[in-house]
């Protein structure tokens, strides 16, 4: 099931995202509707996937993926990203109803070259904060900004969100997103993103343990 495409007709402008056009993306797991917005301060394109229909009123189970190629698309295993996502999609599937928003920010923020620098210097000795320091970046750039107008326009007014991120569900509530539940995603711990998910654990915050509830 499927939710129904928007055509280029329904384009609209908010808070600096415009929608593009939308149309069906079959997966291994559910056929979604792929939407595309883009952000005309960046020029960055960002994607929505949709299932199902959100005209009830009711929490969306929901994904706020950020971009990660070496991770969703090359397999990395330093990360558990790709894992994330694949998982998020099949837990939208088996529901029949959900929205993964994907956005084009890419190693928190500090872009794919720079990644691979910080990569760099972790396998020098620092871990995924202290790399990004070293580069002269904070520890997390991520925008959610956008995540408010990109569910205004598929109809979506709060969410049970996918996430060990403490942080990602405060910074939705301050944007206007109301997070009824977190739903913990704890996928693919392996020897290669051991000391990664320990450092997202002890320095970002992230909950890594039982489910709990927000709001």
């Amino acid at each position: 099931m499927s939710s129904k495409p928007e055509s280029p007709s329904d384009a609209s402008i908010d808070a600096g995202i415009e929608f593009v056009a939308s149309c069906e993306l079959p997966t291994p797991w559910a056929t979604f509707t792929l939407h595309g917005f883009i952000e005309h301060d960046t020029g960055k394109e960002h994607l929505a996937l949709s299932l199902g229909t959100f005209d009830d009123g009711a929490p969306v189970l929901a994904r706020v993926h950020s971009e990660c190629l070496t991770g969703d698309a090359l397999f990395s295993q330093r990360c558990d990203c790709g894992a994330q996502l694949e998982t998020a999609l099949q837990k939208i599937a088996e529901e029949g109803r959900g929205v993964l928003l994907y956005l084009r920010q890419e190693g928190r923020g500090i872009g794919l070259l720079n990644k691979i620098r910080a990569y760099r210097l972790q396998e020098q000795g620092a871990d995924t904060v202290e790399a990004n320091h070293q580069l002269g970046f904070g520890d997390d750039l991520r925008d959610y900004t956008l995540c408010k107008p990109m569910l205004q326009h598929m109809g979506i007014a709060s969410l049970r969100l996918m996430t060990n991120n403490p942080r990602k569900v405060a910074a939705l509530g301050k944007d206007g997103v109301p997070v009824e539940s977190r739903i913990p995603l704890i996928v693919n711990r392996n020897r290669f993103n051991t000391r990664y998910l320990d450092t997202k654990a002890e320095k970002l915050g992230h909950l890594l343990a039982a489910a709990d509830s927000v709001g």
